[in-house]
């Protein structure tokens, strides 16, 4: 990736801490443990820019992977749940091996808000 230029560490590195931060929920202090453990001493203020600035954009390149169907065979499928003690009526669009790829949840039934959300997934 050409977005880790003029960086003082590799890209490499830098995903590295970015994604243990992010995937498993540790502190700063103990990715900056990880890092050193492996051999790359980085301070954990360094971490937290990396964080700020490069979240975002993993996140944006990877919502695709998360959202779009596995195959070409998908339902949308309603249901009336308990969400904090209120019923709300869930949509979701599920693929044919049941992975959900989108949900869309609402206090009412509106058909409106469920034709938004199934042309939403249709063009995903």
């Amino acid at each position: 990736m050409s977005d880790f230029k003029g960086r003082h560490f590799g890209g490499e590195i830098v995903l590295w801490a970015v994604r243990w931060y992010c995937r498993y929920g540790v502190s700063y202090r103990d990715v900056q443990q990880m890092m050193a453990e492996r051999g790359v001493a980085v301070d954990h203020t360094t971490i937290y820019r990396w964080v700020q600035e490069y979240a975002p954009e993993i996140e944006k390149r990877l919502r695709w992977q998360w959202r779009c169907p596995r195959s070409n065979s998908w339902r949308v499928d309603e249901t009336y749940v308990k969400v904090g003690g209120k019923w709300a009526y869930l949509y979701r669009v599920v693929d044919k091996h049941g992975n959900t790829i989108d949900c869309y949840l609402s206090p009412t039934r509106n058909t409106a808000a469920a034709k938004r959300f199934l042309g939403k997934a249709l063009k995903a």
